[in-house]
């Protein structure tokens, strides 16, 4: 590490040059730790559900399992009993010495971004690596990208630390680890770049400088993860590449936009769900090692249920895990489930997911989002093709499109999303109804979002705070605020001490500028500086004002700005700046005060608060 950092500030890299090996060191980790975590969790669901409850978890086609499970007489009983030790070890471990590490983890990554200056505790990503592959790996409803998202914001925030960056490139590092992790797991390495600028803001802003290291970071971590990964399916998307579905006939637009406004509803629910959940386990009064077992069981308890209900058919079981093997039968032979065991998974998902990951279970919400948004798209597809067979051919279709439409409403990140399904579907024959779905569900939806901790825009977020104030100040400018009319007392440069003293005890005067015979200013003094003679009457009358001034002042000019005017006032803690005369150097036009400059800004700010409130209650026409 001292090599690498001797590398970057020794040498003075190029900027980008930097980020991008920096990004290119996150990048490496982020894919280690997507096998680390894949290894991990694998190995859990191998020695425990396959080994004592015989179930083994449908996967997606583009899946590798990386161990032989071997038969085992399938016990329902015994699926419970492992989902609640899975979640009682994951939340013994987790609240005895991370509890930031419960729940989904990329709003975790995206709080530290916005409020804590992009720090994370280094302990965060082991403590998140393993309690989420044993939440997974034991059954419990949730996604893999929470989870891979917070190791590699964990270790961007490291780096940025121990490299002794600044808050402004620590954020960037988080993010990049974020977007890297994101990339290596799902095999999408630009979705993941494009998510990690996108995924910090709800109101269709991005991160800009984000892009380039993340894309960088995301590069890398793919690279790494997929040579874990056999040859023959290292390059084939995780729900296959046999997903080739065509848009065919406008008419399908009405039923595509009827699935926005069901994958909305559907959204609502989900997010509702899942923060009534959380609030509700939070308020129980019991310590909070054991509410992820109790979340947990209750997810088995309705898994099982609904498993006797559907006479033993385990597409059912898609309502734990991450449940990628029944949204794979989904968006391939969606008839095989049917409408009303495709709105089973559905609805059943957002209730276990909000029991294991609400209740303080560690895993990630996209994962189940996809099954979701894509069992949901497939029902409604089945439904518009049993009532009009002529316009919708491929129900299928529907469930990748609402795989994209579901996320991008309550994840606040359309761009990102719509990336992602194509990577993970491999299917690039939709993209018109997926950016017409995508950006209905995300209009439709402001009100709800799945990721709290979100800012709405640049300007709200506390990492770009100082940037909004230089924006309003560098709208302002010096001749606009200081008082022309205010007298300012000017002193001789030939002026004795004794007659300053006496000039000084009739005015109200803090600074006052020093005057050659040509009027022109030639320094400065403040009434601090006179008290340093007070206390010594023999030199009244030697000492002159050219001997207690400041030849090297600070000045600025009419148009300067007010954040040219701020900075010098910080730079020398000085209340006060004499406003020369550009066109006639020397001049004195007038003192500008700090207050002043501070009032002008809170004036403005409000200003546009106002303006923006009237825009919004302005009718459009």
């Amino acid at each position: 590490m001292d090599s690498v950092r001797k590398l970057v500030k020794d040498h003075e890299l190029h900027s980008l040059g930097k980020w991008i090996l920096l990004a290119s060191l996150v990048g490496l980790v982020a894919g280690l730790g997507a096998i680390a975590f894949d290894v991990v969790g694998q190995s859990v669901t191998r020695f425990t559900l396959t080994q004592f409850a015989g179930y083994t978890p449908l996967e997606a086609a583009g899946e590798h399992a990386r161990f032989d499970h071997a038969e085992h007489t399938f016990s329902p009983w015994m699926l419970v009993l492992v989902v609640t030790l899975g979640g009682l070890v994951s939340g013994v471990i987790v609240y005895t010495f991370a509890p930031e590490a419960e729940g989904h983890g990329t709003d975790a990554a995206i709080d530290s971004f916005h409020n804590k200056r992009g720090k994370m505790r280094a302990r965060v990503p082991l403590i998140k690596t393993i309690t989420s592959a044993i939440t997974l790996g034991t059954g419990g409803s949730g996604g893999r990208e929470g989870p891979i998202a917070q190791i590699g914001a964990g270790f961007g925030s490291w780096l940025g630390t121990t490299m002794k960056l600044s808050n402004r490139e620590r954020r960037i590092m988080l993010a990049a680890g974020m977007g890297a992790g994101i990339g290596a797991i799902f095999r999408a390495p630009l979705a993941g770049a494009v998510f990690a600028a996108e995924i910090l803001y709800s109101d269709a802003d991005l991160e800009a400088d984000v892009l380039v290291p993340a894309a960088a970071a995301s590069v890398v971590a793919y690279s790494v993860y997929v040579q874990s990964l056999p040859t023959e399916i290292r390059f084939i998307p995780i729900f296959g590449s046999q997903l080739q579905h065509n848009f065919v006939s406008p008419l399908e637009l009405i039923a595509y936009v009827a699935l926005a406004l069901v994958l909305v509803i559907v959204g609502v629910m989900y997010v509702k769900a899942f923060y009534g959940t959380q609030k509700l386990f939070h308020h129980l009064p019991i310590v909070p090692h054991v509410r992820p077992a109790i979340g947990a069981a209750m997810a088995g308890l309705i898994g099982i249920g609904l498993l006797h209900i559907y006479d033993g058919d385990q597409a059912v079981l898609g309502v734990l895990g991450t449940g990628y093997g029944s949204l794979q039968v989904a968006v391939t032979s969606a008839t095989n489930l049917g409408i009303p065991l495709l709105i089973t998974i559905a609805l059943a998902k957002i209730v276990t997911t909000s029991l294991t990951i609400g209740s303080g279970g560690s895993g990630g919400v996209f994962g189940p989002s996809m099954v979701i948004g894509g069992c949901t798209g497939a029902a409604v597809g089945l439904a518009f093709q049993s009532a009009f067979p002529n316009v919708v051919t491929e129900p299928e279709a529907f469930a990748v499109v609402g795989m994209a439409g579901f996320f991008s409403g309550i994840a606040r990140a359309p761009i990102s999303t719509i990336i992602m399904v194509r990577a993970l579907t491999g299917d690039y024959g939709l993209l018109l109804p997926t950016m017409l779905v995508s950006t209905s569900t995300f209009v439709m939806s402001h009100r709800f979002r799945l990721y709290q901790k979100q800012a709405p825009t640049r300007m709200d977020s506390m990492a770009h705070r100082g940037d909004f104030i230089v924006d309003v100040l560098e709208g302002l400018q010096v001749k606009d605020i200081y008082q022309r009319d205010r007298k300012v007392t000017m002193i001789p440069e030939g002026m004795t001490v004794e007659d300053i003293v006496h000039r000084l005890a009739y005015s109200n005067q803090h600074y006052f500028p020093v005057i050659n015979a040509d009027q022109k200013v030639v320094g400065i003094f403040s009434d601090n500086d006179v008290r340093a003679y007070l206390y010594d009457e023999s030199i009244w009358k030697l000492a002159v004002a050219r001997d207690v001034m400041t030849d090297n002042f600070m000045s600025v000019a009419p148009d300067d700005d007010l954040n040219t005017a701020l900075l010098r006032f910080t730079s020398h803690d000085l209340d006060e700046l004499p406003v020369i005369d550009s066109a006639r150097p020397g001049v004195l036009l007038g003192m500008l005060r700090r207050r002043e400059t501070i009032a002008a800004y809170n004036q403005r700010v409000m200003e546009l608060k106002r303006e923006a409130k009237e825009e919004e209650d302005v009718p459009a026409s």
